[in-house]
């Protein structure tokens, strides 16, 4: 069953694979491309899809499941039903939908898509800080009322940015800021110095020194020019962004949120743009999705919404299926599975 044993959260962990296991694919309507692949294995005994709706009925004897349903939470409801969960994929990097306790405190193994979003999330944060940085929205504007009205723009280079997340996504979106000669700094879960991405790492907090006496975010806000949040979603960054946080920061000061949108206190992010309190924020993830066309957020001076799409490259499901199956490989022949999430915090250290 999946909860006759103790969650192993620091370990690498290798679920014991049954002969012939059963797999179960929750999916939103779309399967993975070239599902067959899965299909074809012959080591596995049967592949299973199911919407929501059907997981319930799914769910008891399957040994594997893959979240394809990529930020559904129903597996908490039907949770009672993982009578023999072993392992959990999720085709996603965050994996907040998926820590409910139940499974948190099982023995199942918990993986995620770590590296695919890598590089396509770091490109659109840079797309973002030249975007505001040239004024690009306020051309577009000019453009469509036919007007031509000169302007003068930032540089890039030079610019403070703050970086809050030091997992691959934040390492990437600082090497890239870094290589256009942005001066990158660091949020994470501890302070330190010397780090080979960001030089400086402050705890991610607003108290006034970190639990260890070093900088915190306190002292790094209000000299950033940019702040991005790549941050995973956890009890400790849910709700960061509020208004203590914008009221650190510069009013020439822009916001970009590529992590997920339960971390900024949206009405107070309104506020604060509405008020000139900062710049501008670029958002691609909200509280709630998809964005309500009645939120000001799509009209406010300064702000620049997309569709949760920051790391949706061409190609990219096709990405998600590679990694699955290598995965999928490795738990039949037992093997050490990647990308093995901490269940107490939440997401795969390191």
């Amino acid at each position: 069953m999946n909860s006759s044993a103790p969650s192993t959260t620091s370990a690498p962990a290798v679920p014991n694979a049954p002969d012939r296991p059963r797999l179960l694919v929750l999916h939103g309507g779309d399967l993975p491309p070239g599902h067959e692949r899965i299909d074809a294995d012959p080591r596995l005994g049967e592949v299973v899809y199911t919407t929501a709706d059907g997981l319930d009925a799914a769910l008891p004897g399957t040994h594997a499941l893959l979240v394809w349903d990529l930020f559904s939470e129903a597996l908490a409801a039907s949770w009672p039903k993982a009578d023999t969960l072993a392992w959990v994929h999720a085709a996603t990097t965050g994996v907040d939908n998926l820590m409910f306790p139940g499974l948190v405190e099982s023995g199942t193994v918990v993986t995620n898509s770590r590296g695919i979003f890598d590089e396509p999330i770091a490109e659109y944060v840079l797309g973002q800080v030249i975007a505001f940085a040239k004024d690009f929205p306020g051309t577009w504007d000019l453009q469509r009322e036919r007007r031509w009205r000169h302007r003068e723009t930032e540089r890039v280079a030079g610019k403070r940015a703050l970086v809050i997340g030091t997992g691959p996504i934040g390492r990437t979106i600082a090497r890239k800021l870094t290589a256009v000669g942005m001066d990158v700094r660091g949020g994470g879960r501890r302070a330190r110095s010397g780090d080979a991405d960001f030089g400086t790492v402050a705890e991610s907090s607003l108290a006034e020194t970190g639990a260890d006496g070093g900088p915190t975010l306190a002292a790094e806000l209000p000299e950033a020019d940019y702040v991005v949040i790549a941050a995973p979603l956890t009890d400790a960054t849910r709700g960061l962004v509020d208004h203590r946080f914008l009221g650190l920061m510069k009013p020439t000061a822009r916001l970009i949120n590529v992590a997920r949108g339960p971390i900024v206190v949206e009405s107070d992010l309104a506020t604060a743009l509405e008020r000139g309190d900062i710049d501008g924020a670029a958002l691609d993830v909200f509280e709630r999705e998809p964005l309500k066309a009645v939120s000001p957020l799509w009209g406010l001076p300064g702000s620049l919404v997309s569709p949760h799409m920051s790391g949706d490259v061409v190609g990219w499901r096709d990405e998600l299926v590679d990694l699955f199956l290598d995965n999928l490989a490795r738990y039949l022949d037992g093997r050490e599975l990647l990308y093995v999430v901490d269940k107490s915090r939440g997401y795969v250290p390191g």
